[in-house]
Formats: C-alpha cells, structure tokens, sequence
C-alpha cells in the first residue's frame, strides 16, 4: 500500500508524540501501523432513523478490522425533519447539511485518515456526508440506515405521511381525536428511515445509484440483518478501495450522476433532490444545472408507484429487487461503463441483477407515467425556475388556472386553510420562506398533509419559493427562484391575480404585464424575518453562493 495519509500521525522519529497519543487509546503497535479508517456515524437518539446506527458503525469497524485496517468511529450531528416540521426548527435543517459536511472534513483532514465508511440515514445528513466524500476525494464508501417498516392500522399499511395527513382529516370531521391517537401509535413500529419514497430514502437510492454504497444498500431495512452485512461488506471493502485507490472522483462522475438523476425520475423521488444533488456534484467539480435533471425526466418513464403518491412502501421495493432492479430496467438508458465502491463498473455489476416484482418495478413500455417524476418549470413567476414531483399530481390537476392567495409564511398559511379562507380554483401562494427569506428555506410537510388531509388537493394548488417534504403529493410547486426577499416576482404577487400553471409545458404565469410587474417590485418592501447566531453565518455562506 502507498501513500497513506496516516503516515503523517504515526511514521518517523518525529511522530513519537503522535504515536504516545495513540498509544493511550488502547491501540496496539500493529493497529498503528495498519491504515486509519474512519467511521464517520450521524447516530443520535433523537432521530428515528438514525437510533440505531451504533449497531450498523460497530458493524463497519468489525469489517474494517477483519480486512487488516483500524477504525476510528466519530459522530456529526442530525436533524430530525419530522420533529422539526412546522415550527422554527426546520429553519436548521437544510443549513444543518453543510455544517455534516464541514464536520467530517475537519476530522479528516486533521487526523489525515486513509480512508472513510460514512453512516447516515435521513435527509439532509446523507447529502450531507456526500458533499464532504467529494470534497475530501478520499476513499470513501456510505452505508445508508435503511427504511423502518410502515405501521398497520385495522389491517392498512400506513407510515408518517398518514399521520400529518389526518390532522387535516380531523379538521374537517372525518377522523376523531381518538382515531388520529390510534393513527400515531402505529405508524411508525421502530427505527429507520420514514417507510416511503420520501427525501431520505430517495438520497438513498441516489447514493446506490451513484455507485458509492454497495448494491442493496438503499432497501435494505434498518432492522434487517442485511444492513448490518452491508455494514461489515462496506468495512472490508473501504480497505480495498483504500489499497486500490479508489477515491470518489473516480466514482462521482458526470456519467454517474446522470445515472443517478434517471433512476431518481423512474422511481418519483423526492423534489429535494434538486437541492441536493448539485451540491454534491459542486465538491466534485461538476455543473448540474435544472435543465439537466428536465430533460433526463422528459426521456425517463415512471415505473415505481412509491408512496407518497402511490401505493407501495421502500419494503415492496426491497422484495422487488431493489435499487438494482430498478437499474436493470434502465440498462438501455444508463452509462454503464463507471466505475462503483465495489471496484466494478456498473456494466459488469448489472450482469446479475434481476427484477422479482413487474408490478413494483414496471417496464419501461408499460410505466406508471411515460415521463419522470420531476418538471422544472419556468415562466415570468419563476423566471429561474420552479419544481414539481409531477408523478403525483392528479391528471387532472396538471393544468390549473386560479386566482391567488397570498401568505408570507406558512404559519399563515396553516391559519388560512384552517379558517376556510380557501376556495376552489385557488393558488395558495406561500412566500419569504426560501433560503434568504425563511431564512432556511424550512420543509412545508405541515400545510400540504393539511391540504390532502382535507380533501383540498383536487381543487387547489400551492406555489412557495420555500420548498415542500419528499412526502408531499398534489400540485405543489416549489423552489421557485428568485425569491420573495431577493425581489423575485412571487413577491408581486396580490390575492386575485391569476396564476396558470401547465406542468406539461413546464410552465408557471401570473397575468401580470411586464409594466405591471416592475412597477410593483420597484415600490416593495420585502420582509425578512429577525434571524441570529448560526443563521447569520449561515445568510453570508448563501451570498457566497455556497449553499444554493
């Protein structure tokens, strides 16, 4: 093995007081001569999915020591979206994704570690330890926490989503107070991930996909003794990549991640995707503009109905194949010749896999849609760009006209359905709550669960420069760009203006003139909302264009 990084903390007469540091670590003479590797784990006892990745880390480093290498396992912190959601909370949740990445880069870099197994499991921590695995270009591979289980109730397989969706079914007094208890007691059985297609486990089929986690990784259950074998597999094989050299830029290539972006458009992965994705592909030196992931979409059929807007869960998915099945159905669509963690390219991997299920994971002649599962659309209210999971988006909603109405937070929002300010035919307009205006650009699960809950998402659409959860369905149109706070047109917007929206021609207008609309942004007073501590730091790394 040559050039180990490590070499630099314990080789030479020099590094006698490294050595003495590692020495009252309990470490061996044998273990320090061996390779350091890294455990990087965002275990924490307050996020469901990520309870128990002690087991998955102990896993790893048993692998790691089987394959001759020593580990060393350290933690990042992790919000937990859903205990976040509809409080200031999620304020902190995207920002929390770059102070994971800067976390594990700052213990990389000062222990100058070999080589990293990466242990995250929910939604903004996995982009998270990618962005810090392409910065760092060592070799890293990630072992995803895997899906809990959905709940049962009187026989219905029900997750989360169910949960934040009754609250608006008991608004309108088809569900008891008694029966949303029920509901919560039994939804969520135990540890993982929430149990549909929602951010986290979509940014889990996106690693797979990318070829940084091993194959199965993604559907393998947080509970199941297969993710603790992936653990231990992933533990040897960082050794090998280490002895290989494999390091994410040979991995983390434009081929991949275009890969990568056609497998999120056939299941109908989360929206957040667009956040996160071409961040990623920033720490590696590549561009991923909107128009990429629009146009892989408009050639990439739909062919996993995953819940939110279908119903099948992440097991259905794990029984039908998994991620891998999913890429076999697009063998004729992929790059086939890059290079995975196992060492292998795609190419040679796919050989073996197979689909068990045709009617979770459907061919591409009969998909569940013949497009994507995201549009990106544009229009003078989104001149830069708004996005949609269109895959679950009634037919008939797919083209909508309304009148607007306008809130400037989604407290006011929440307020104003539940008062019955909305009637047909509406565009709730819900703005100041993208990246600068939010600040944080806060997840809005509450206010679409609501909407659905009360049997509002055929008759309404929701518009936001904030952004919407993995778990939303209907028309709901988010990230639209630019924002209310940096004077984008939403911030023009008034109740009554009409808004059309036509989602197969990727397009978002308001029947404002183009005199009109200047002449309304040149006398606004935008609203920011008071903001300190960690968001003060966090507004100057958007106007460096960081986190965008």
């Amino acid at each position: 093995m040559k050039n180990l990084r490590s070499e630099a903390v314990r080789r030479g007469v020099s590094h006698a007081p490294q050595r003495a540091l590692l020495r009252s670590l309990g470490l061996t003479d044998q273990e320090i001569e061996q390779p350091f590797i890294a455990v990087a784990n965002s275990w924490s006892e307050v996020v469901p999915g990520h309870l128990h990745l002690r087991t998955l880390a102990e896993a790893a480093k048993s692998g790691i020591r089987y394959a001759g290498a020593t580990p060393f396992e350290f933690d990042t912190i992790a919000v937990c979206d859903g205990l976040a959601m509809g409080h200031e909370g999620m304020r902190y949740s995207l920002p929390s994704r770059d102070l994971i990445a800067d976390s594990i880069e700052i213990m990389a870099r000062a222990h100058q570690f070999d080589g990293m197994v990466l242990i995250p499991s929910c939604d903004k921590i996995v982009p998270g330890h990618l962005m810090a695995a392409a910065r760092l270009n060592i070799p890293a591979i990630v072992v995803t926490g895997g899906p809990m289980y959905p709940g049962r109730v009187h026989g219905e397989r029900v997750d989360l989503i169910s949960v934040f969706e009754a609250i608006g079914k008991l608004q309108s007094g088809e569900m008891s107070e008694l029966d949303l208890e029920e509901l919560s007691t039994c939804a969520c059985p135990g540890v993982g991930s929430c149990a549909g297609l929602f951010t986290a486990n979509t940014m889990a089929c996106i690693t797979e996909s990318l070829g940084m986690s091993l194959p199965g990784c993604a559907t393998a259950h947080a509970t199941d003794a297969a993710k603790v074998q992936i653990s231990k597999q992933s533990g040897m094989k960082i050794v090998e990549m280490v002895q290989k050299e494999i390091v994410p830029a040979r991995i983390l290539t434009f081929q991949a991640f275009e890969n990568a972006i056609r497998v999120d458009m056939a299941i109908g992965g989360s929206t957040n995707t667009l956040l996160h994705v071409p961040v990623i592909a920033r720490e590696a030196g590549i561009d991923l503009g909107m128009e990429l992931f629009d146009r892989i979409s408009r050639d990439t059929p739909h062919i996993c109905n995953m819940r939110p807007g279908g119903p099948y869960f992440m097991e259905d998915l794990r029984n039908a194949g998994g991620v891998s099945a999913v890429l076999k159905r697009l063998e004729s669509k992929l790059n086939l010749d890059v290079l995975t963690a196992t060492g292998r390219t795609l190419r040679d991997e796919i050989a073996s896999f197979s689909v068990k299920d045709s009617s979770v994971v459907r061919t591409l002649e009969d998909p569940v849609h013949p497009y994507g599962g995201i549009a990106v659309l544009r229009g003078n209210l989104a001149p830069q760009g708004a996005v949609v999971k269109q895959s679950s988006v009634e037919p008939a909603m797919l083209r909508f006209r309304g009148g607007a109405k306008v809130y400037n937070s989604e407290q006011e929002a929440i307020e104003g359905v539940k008062r019955g300010d909305i009637q047909d035919k509406r565009v709730v307009v819900i703005r100041y709550e993208g990246q600068v205006g939010g600040p944080g650009m806060r997840e809005m699960l509450s206010i679409t669960s609501l909407v659905q809950g009360m049997h509002l998402g055929k008759k309404i659409a929701l518009v936001t420069d904030g952004r919407f959860s993995g778990g939303t369905r209907g028309p709901c149109i988010g990230h639209v760009s630019p924002e209310a706070a940096l004077k984008g047109p939403i911030a023009a917007v008034v109740d009554g203006d009409e808004i059309e929206i036509d989602i197969p021609e990727r397009r978002i207008h308001v029947n404002l003139s183009d005199g009109e609309m200047a002449n309304r942004l040149a006398n606004l007073t935008v609203s920011i909302k008071p903001h300190g501590g960690f968001m003060r730091r966090y507004l100057e790394w958007i106007r460096e264009g960081r986190n965008s």
